[in-house]
């Protein structure tokens, strides 16, 4: 069963150092490769080595700076599906509003060369597996397995009861990779887009009233939607920005959206309905947001594909992007 802490503080902390922005040249500092040898040793079982016939280092991704996380990640997803580059200020973004612990994610090296890396999201008694990712020349060498070995491990050191990641939908052998370290399906998650504009299609005739982010986070308080790792109510405070719409229509029905707003984008988008049709609701809610915000760009990840409001949504002229399957590892049963 999935639960929303929504309220729990991470554990996360993480150390940084200056570092060349090289790859090549960027040395772990002093005592990570001996900390993680235990680790590593671990994590390979079942991973064996690599083609040459080398073994695997997994060093914690806290021995390197931003800079080299950067470019190890940014070259992991160069031919990825969906590639979503990072700068550094984006990449500490990232680490910040999603409770990542470097000092528990973990850099695959070869040789003294980066191979990949893949970070653990922590809160209170589960773990989240994101940014997973090895240089394309690097593949089916079991570093992307040995990886998620040692996250599973220092899932289980946390004493987490289940770690959580998500894969984009057809990405075969990632799926096949989490199906075989015991990873299980959820649920489909959608990310949507939709250009700037004003509403071109007509709404149910409505009242709104807008709220800033104390309001917002008044109403998150009341959700009753399972939230993914991205929009639970902990990595919506963390991002900040929030801000609320509610909406009464003529029929009797209502219901409520946050949402985050940038200077170039909205996003972030959860909506609850409280009586009425979801999807009248949601066309409403839309039609409200998009005549307040018509010159915003708006992406939205992580929507259920069951979500009730998705068909008002895209009444609304929301396209979908793609697609993510949520996948759950189950760390209660020992094995």
């Amino acid at each position: 069963m999935i639960t929303d802490p929504k309220d729990e503080r991470s554990e996360s902390q993480w150390k940084r150092r200056s570092a060349s922005n090289s790859l090549a040249e960027c040395e772990p500092k002093d005592g990570c490769v001996s900390e993680a040898s235990g680790h590593a040793n671990a994590a390979r079982q079942g991973a064996g080595t690599t083609a040459r016939g080398q073994s695997l280092e997994l060093v914690p991704a806290s021995c390197y700076s931003m800079e080299a996380l950067t470019a190890a990640y940014n070259q992991t997803r160069i031919d990825y599906i969906v590639p979503m580059p990072m700068n550094v200020a984006r990449l500490e973004a990232y680490i910040q509003h999603y409770d990542c612990d470097l000092g528990r994610s973990v850099v695959a090296r070869l040789g003294g060369e980066v191979l990949g890396l893949a970070m653990l999201g922590v809160r209170s008694r589960r773990t989240w597996i994101t940014r997973l990712g090895v240089l394309p020349v690097s593949r089916r060498n079991g570093s992307g397995e040995a990886m998620m070995r040692y996250l599973i491990d220092r899932s289980r050191d946390l004493g987490a009861e289940d770690s959580i990641l998500e894969v984009i939908k057809n990405n075969v052998p990632a799926q096949q990779l989490f199906t075989k370290l015991g990873f299980r399906v959820t649920r489909e998650l959608l990310i949507l887009r939709r250009p700037p504009g004003l509403p071109v299609v007509d709404a149910p005739a409505y009242r709104v009233t807008a709220g800033d982010q104390q309001r917002a986070l008044e109403l998150l308080r009341r959700r009753r939607s399972v939230p993914s790792w991205l929009d639970e109510t902990q990595s919506l405070r963390n991002c900040g920005g929030l801000l609320s719409l509610e909406v009464s229509l003529d029929d009797g029905s209502h219901g409520w959206l946050v949402y985050q707003s940038t200077v170039f984008q909205l996003g972030r988008l959860v909506l609850q309905t409280e009586s009425g049709n979801p999807a009248r609701v949601a066309q409403a809610l839309a039609h409200a947001l998009h005549t307040r915000h018509p010159i915003q760009d708006t992406k939205t990840e992580n929507i259920p594909a069951d979500d009730p409001h998705l068909p008002g949504l895209l009444a609304m002229r929301y396209l979908e992007s793609f697609r993510r399957m949520e996948m759950r590892l189950d760390l209660t049963n020992g094995s």
